[in-house]
């Protein structure tokens, strides 16, 4: 069966030719104008993916998303937005997005970036089954390295006795490097393993991530545990 997608966006010829172009590249997609039609879908149909433009009358993207996510629907979401400084992309990240298109954008990216979130969305409904409040014991499951601990079957994360709350794009950041602590990861590598698609130099998506993973995980008198290694990429360390 194709792969659905809920498609909102206020602009109607933005909508009409986003919904010709997935659906010529084999989705099934449902198009609505704003942000209450969105939810209304999501409950009555949940998609395999969203796609939210931002900027939409009544409710926008960032309400629908953050409704979605309060409910507990982990379906991934991609952003359309207008808006490029980090601050306005952060919080699209806040409200539970997992990635987003600046516009004006190339319809390939979008096409790159729904199949680099539905090839990370587990086979069921991607839902995180509930788990008990309390640290589970150490096993197999378990990897470990500068003061962070991370369940990847349970997909929990601590820092000490701290449990940290992560986005499922910011775990799968996190397990990247603490799997490869003391490593110096480059931007490609991490681009391809996280997204599988490297969209080049120019990007800050990577940038926007590390950042708002580094809010997660620091504390005032706690040492930096991401570095920036300048021209390269990124390594998980405790100095």
């Amino acid at each position: 069966m194709p792969q659905t997608v809920l498609l909102a966006e206020d602009d109607r010829a933005i909508r009409h030719a986003l919904e010709r172009a997935l659906s010529l590249e084999g989705y099934q997609v449902t198009a609505v104008a704003d942000g209450v039609e969105a939810l209304a879908q999501a409950h009555k149909t949940p998609p395999d993916v969203l796609l939210l433009d931002v900027m939409m009358p009544g409710i926008d993207g960032l309400q629908v998303c953050r409704v979605l996510r309060a409910e507990g629907d982990r379906t991934p979401i991609l952003m359309l937005t207008a808006l490029v400084e980090t601050a306005d992309r952060i919080a699209g990240l806040d409200a539970g997005a997992d990635d987003y298109v600046v516009k004006p954008f190339d319809v390939e990216e979008v096409f790159a970036r729904l199949r680099a979130l539905l090839r990370r969305t587990s086979p069921d409904t991607g839902a995180v089954a509930d788990v008990p409040k309390e640290p589970p014991p150490a096993s197999d499951r378990q990897i470990e390295a500068a003061g962070l601990r991370m369940d990847v079957q349970a997909r929990r994360a601590w820092r000490g006795d701290r449990e940290l709350e992560l986005t499922r794009t910011e775990f799968e950041l996190l397990e990247l490097l603490v799997r490869n602590a003391g490593i110096v990861l480059d931007h490609s590598t991490i681009y391809d393993r996280i997204w599988g698609y490297d969209f080049g130099p120019g990007s800050k998506n990577l940038a926007v991530y590390v950042g708002y993973l580094r809010r997660k995980l620091d504390e005032p008198g706690t040492p930096a545990l991401i570095h920036t290694v300048r021209g390269v990429g990124y390594v998980l360390r405790e100095d």
